[in-house]
Order: structure tokens, then sequence, then C-alpha cells
């Protein structure tokens, strides 16, 4: 075919930051695509998410994952189109779900694929978001760690975020009483139309008073996205045998590798943890894949009735994703951050 890409436009790792990234840790570039082999197919991205699991793999320290390569793609799931396949399975014109990268096209083996995803249902955009890894991300830990009861509290932090907002609206259909928090009154008013019971701004200055009064039976789970001064404002509100999924710390991202002052709080919390009976667990989504099939069923449900809602942040262009990624470690993005890419 005359109009088969041979070349992609992509984002690679140009150094490691120290602290928070900058544009100097990117490269806009140009490469050849390579021939496509046996067991192979030819991507053109449309959509790429943007998650705060990629500043870790900027790193080279030890971690659940492999970094990132210096010189290499930056690590992405995509929503990407099929335009050769040399797989019967696999047809010139679905629509896939696959690791991708910050890039226009890719060449990849069929075997690493996701699911296919329906064109005429709902929006391919959402299989990155809360019908993809977000969505279950929420699901399955509330499920496997937090086992919430009817009437208990539960509190999430970074709640207007796609893994947040998504906790939030799980809790109230299980019968919690939620508080949750998110930076700033848009994103309040909007928590609220997620139906929580109260919605906090972390930016108040009297936050830490205002959620010790919105939980006065204390709180039984809290959902940890962010870590700083939000965790400091909750531990002291815990009941006994309280759970505490631990999805991320997205507050103390960008001080990797950078010497912290303050004194060591550790031995405190671990007092607390033993004395209090908390379950603290920390776990990477694909711990609960069992659980996939039923998410899968249920929250396509969900959202096919409205039971469910989300909200996306929408970035037009490859080259906006470096802007839009320090923008999400600051906390700037309104919903699931999506770069476009056609």
């Amino acid at each position: 075919m005359s109009d088969t890409p041979t070349t992609t436009t992509r984002i690679v790792l140009a150094s490691r930051p120290k602290g928070a990234p900058t544009d100097a840790n990117f490269r806009l570039e140009q490469a050849a695509l390579p021939a496509l082999q046996p067991g192979e197919v030819l991507l053109r991205n449309r959509y790429l998410s943007l998650d705060p699991y990629m500043r870790g793999r900027m790193d080279d320290g030890p971690s659940y994952a492999a970094p990132v390569a210096v010189g290499a793609v930056m690590e992405g799931q995509t929503v990407a189109e099929v335009l050769q396949s040399t797989v019967a399975d696999v047809a010139v014109g679905d629509h896939v779900l696959a690791p991708g990268g910050w890039q226009t096209h890719a060449v990849l083996p069929a075997a690493g694929l996701g699911r296919r995803l329906d064109a005429a249902g709902l929006p391919l955009s959402t299989a990155l978001g809360v019908f993809g890894m977000p969505g279950f991300t929420a699901y399955s830990s509330l499920h496997e760690i937090a086992r919430l009861k009817p009437g208990e509290t539960l509190v999430v932090a970074a709640a207007s975020g796609p893994v947040g907002a998504t906790v939030a609206q799980l809790a109230r259909l299980q019968g919690a009483r939620v508080v949750a928090i998110a930076g700033g009154a848009a994103k309040q008013a909007y928590l609220r139309t997620l139906g929580v019971d109260v919605a906090l701004d972390h930016r108040a200055a009297d936050f830490a008073t205002q959620l010790r009064d919105a939980v006065p039976d204390g709180i039984d789970v809290y959902f940890e996205n962010v870590g700083g001064h939000v965790l400091d404002a909750v531990l002291p509100l815990l009941n006994d045998f309280a759970r505490i999924p631990v999805c991320g710390t997205i507050a103390t991202y960008n001080a990797r590798g950078v010497e912290q002052p303050g004194p060591d709080r550790l031995p405190a919390l671990f007092s607390q943890i033993l004395r209090q009976r908390l379950t603290v667990r920390g776990f990477i989504v694909h711990d609960f894949k069992h659980l996939w099939p039923d998410f899968e069923r249920e929250m396509g449900q969900w959202l096919r009735e409205g039971r469910i809602q989300y909200r996306e942040d929408v970035v037009e262009g490859l080259q906006r994703a470096p802007e839009a990624f320090f923008g999400l470690l600051q906390g700037r993005n309104f919903g699931k951050l999506v770069v476009k890419l056609d």
C-alpha cells in the first residue's frame, strides 16, 4: 500500500530526571518503522493514556517493572487502529488496546495486544480510563483490600481523577458513606455531582479540621492516592481495623532521588499500624486480574445505565504530552488525562 506509513513520530526519554521532570528529559523525533514480521501488526495510535506510574518508569531504581531505557520510547497504553496485520485473528480496521507508547505508530507482536474495542459502543478513550486500567484499579482493590461494609466511612484522595472518582462512586453503590478529597473548588463541585456525602478541598487552610468534622465516626477505609499532608490529616482519624489500599503516593513522586528533610516518622506509623491493627496494603492492578471478567461485565452495565459517571481531560497532539504529564504530577488535570493523536 502506497499510503502505509514508514516512520513514526515519537517521544523518547532523553535523560533521567532529578526531582520533577522537565522538557530536557524528553525528545521528540522521527524514526523509521521496522518491516512487519510474521506475528506482528502495524498500529496507528489514536489515544495515549498519561498516568502517574510513568514517573517511576523514568527512574532506574528498584520497582515492580523495568525502567524505560534512555533513548527508548516512553511507555504508555494506547487505543490503536490496526493498519496492517500478519495474523488471522487481528483484522485491518480493528481497534485494540496496546502498549503503543508515546508515538503515532508502532509495530508490535499481536500476542502482546490487549482486548479488541467496540467503536460502536462506549467511547474508545474509556478503555484507557473508567473502562480500563484506572477503573479496574478502583474496582479490584475495593473488592480485595477495602472489603467495604454498608454504613462504613470511606475517604478517598485525588477523588476527581479516574481512579478516585470511580472509587467514590463504587463505594456509594456499596452503601458506604463517602468523603472525597480533591484540589480546588471546581473539583469539589464535580465531586458533589457524583453523589458523595462530603467533598473537601485539600488546599483549604483548615483542611484537617474540615476532614475531622466530616468523619464523626472515624474512617474505616482510606483509599490512598496522594500521601503528603492528606495522609497526615487522615492518620489520627482511622478506626481500629481500618483498611488502606495504597494505590499511589503522587505527592512524593517528584521527590525520588532527592534527600528529604525532617524527622523519621516511620516508627510512629508502624506503632499505629500495630496498635490499631490496621491493614495497609500496596498493590499493582495486575495482582487482581482474576476479577477482570466481573469488572468488564459489571462496569459495562453501570456505564450504559449511567450509574457510573466519568470525566476526561483530552489534550490534542503528541507534542503536548510532556507538558500535560508535568501537570498531571502537579494535580492540574481534571479527569482522566488522555492525549488525542489524530
